[in-house]
């Protein structure tokens, strides 16, 4: 089906898909805090392992064999920088756009500590391309399942690198190992798409010769059950005391131990 359908069709079922993801505005509204929120730490944390822990996965090492030297690179959705600054050895100038300024200041202090010229935009994508110049490579990872325009994100990537644009997914959104405790806590019954699959016909119908590369994640979404529960909590809008209840559920449910996702690397030239 994917096959037959043009640019146009591609994005707008994709803003389509992505939207039927939105909670309901009765739930939303009795919300104790911000679903959609994520804590500083969780990112902070994942750029530090990551600068201390080397991953030889292919969203890196296509990074990396496209990077000249003292290259440019732009890290679209940056956050504190994890998919950007393990390369800081070949990084000449790094360029980071946000919609966080908290996240950009996390990111701007880690160059400087690693001796990386860091340039930070804080907006979204593409409203702020104009801010940036061309560079060698640029890098959107864990961003796309954000982006309802979808077409224009990748054409504005597209024409500000004169190397290689490399994005970073998981093949499902990142929100689907939670949806058996949608339907138990709300009998709301989750999406399933759109998938990586989705990203990927899009890109190629926009013309961009694309290249896909799958792994299993080299992280676990959570260390332990307790863990868990207290982001199920704030994911599904329910009040941090029950956080013992929805562990209990979550076993029941058999959701524990969560599986890895897989992650998928899509790029190209």
């Amino acid at each position: 089906m994917l096959d037959s359908m043009d640019a146009d069709e591609l994005a707008a079922l994709w803003r389509e898909r992505l939207g039927s993801w939105a909670i309901p505005e009765e739930i939303l509204a009795a919300a104790p805090a911000d679903p959609w929120s994520y804590p500083l730490a969780r990112f902070t944390s994942r750029t530090d392992r990551a600068l201390a822990e080397r991953d030889d996965g292919p969203t890196l090492t296509r990074m990396s064999e496209a990077l000249p030297v003292g290259g440019t690179l732009l890290d679209v959705g940056s956050g504190p920088g994890a998919a950007s600054l393990p390369l800081h050895e070949r990084i000449g100038h790094l360029y980071a756009v946000d919609t966080s300024g908290e996240m950009l200041e996390e990111l701007a202090a880690r160059a400087d500590k690693l001796g990386v010229p860091a340039t930070t935009v804080e907006g979204r994508w593409p409203d702020v391309a104009g801010r940036v110049p061309e560079v060698d490579v640029t890098v959107a990872a864990h961003v796309v399942y954000n982006v309802p325009d979808l077409d224009r994100f990748l054409l504005a990537l597209d024409e500000r690198t004169r190397g290689r644009v490399v994005l970073e997914l998981p093949n499902r959104h990142p929100m689907s190992w939670i949806s058996p405790l949608w339907e138990h806590f709300h009998g709301i019954v989750r999406p399933v798409r759109p998938i990586a699959e989705d990203c990927v016909a899009l890109a190629a119908a926009l013309g961009f010769d694309v290249h896909v590369e799958e792994r299993e994640s080299p992280l676990e979404r959570f260390d332990s059950l307790e863990e868990l529960a207290a982001s199920a909590c704030h994911r599904i809008c329910l009040e941090p005391a029950r956080a013992e209840e929805v562990g209990r559920t979550a076993l029941e449910l058999g959701m524990w131990p969560l599986p890895r996702d897989r992650w998928v690397t899509v790029w190209w030239d």
